[in-house]
């Protein structure tokens, strides 16, 4: 205990010095930027308080439109990507012939950039879907993404494909590691089918669901560049998630001080609902 501990320091120093210049640092520079005017051009920067985020809860429609938007937009995605994710995961485990490249073909949209993602997938839902429309007499597939619902589900099934085979790595990780005599064990007393996926695999499941639904939250809420790509926030700011409307705020409208107070609110709602999911789920967390 007394000998120093350079080998500690010597692999972890880089990663916290790496950590402290591209995380903590910015986060308090920003937290300070929120109590002042500064547009992000200049170095002019008055300190005006909390008049800010007075402005934000009084003032912002925009933002609060955006905020119920992305937690509208959370619930259903992260909800839809952990049931996917999960079901390919049971479906991959399963002893046949093509698993393993099934498993490379669901994880591969979660390899394509984001930006690059919505672009391709916009042109899916503006020209093919209206292609399809009109060659069958279909008008539910014209005018997609013209619309706040139908540019919602856009978002969702984009987000939903991206992430979905990221979540079956992780799900069929712990699948893995149930023991094969637990299983074994359950079958003899009678537990098959949904009634040993409901009572043994899902409770021994928890831990990877922990793991998914914070990673799941948190992609989520930030959602930023298939935001971009896809709609643009529109038609009138209709479909604008939270990550947009800061950016907005701040190189649009040239107001950092602003975007910044959004972006404090914004990640200690997130920081919030994490807390309590992480806290949740561990509760339920039982030993092989």
């Amino acid at each position: 205990m007394k000998k120093p501990k350079w080998g500690f320091w010597a692999f972890t120093g880089p990663a916290l010095f790496a950590f402290l210049i591209v995380q903590v640092i910015p986060t308090l520079m920003g937290i300070y930027y929120s109590f002042t005017d500064w547009s992000g051009v200049g170095a002019n920067k008055n300190f005006v308080g909390l008049k800010n985020y007075i402005t934000v809860f009084t003032n912002d429609p925009k933002f609060f439109h955006a905020f119920w938007f992305t937690f509208a937009f959370a619930i259903c995605a992260v909800i839809g990507i952990n049931v996917v994710g999960f079901a390919l995961a049971l479906l991959v485990t399963q002893k046949f012939r093509g698993a393993n490249l099934m498993r490379g073909i669901f994880f591969m949209p979660n390899l394509i950039g984001g930006i690059l993602l919505g672009f391709t997938w916009q042109f899916i839902f503006v020209q093919v879907f209206s292609a399809l429309g009109k060659t069958f007499g279909i008008p539910a597939l014209m005018g997609w993404l013209s619309n706040m619902q139908t540019g919602f589900a856009g978002l969702l099934i984009v987000q939903i494909w991206q992430l979905s085979g990221y979540m079956m790595i992780i799900y069929i990780a712990q699948l893995q590691s149930i023991p094969d005599s637990v299983l074994e064990a359950a079958s003899l007393d009678g537990a098959v089918g949904f009634a040993r996926l409901r009572t043994i695999v899902m409770p021994l499941m928890m831990p990877a669901f922990t793991i998914g639904l914070f990673l799941s939250i948190s992609n989520t809420f930030k959602l930023f560049d298939q935001n971009v790509a896809l709609t643009n926030g529109g038609p009138a700011n209709s479909t604008q998630m939270i990550a947009l409307n800061i950016y907005n705020t701040a190189f649009a409208e040239n107001s950092f001080g602003l975007a910044q107070s959004k972006a404090v609110i914004f990640m200690i709602v997130v920081a919030v609902i994490s807390l309590i999911q992480l806290n949740v789920t561990k509760s339920k967390e039982v030993e092989m």
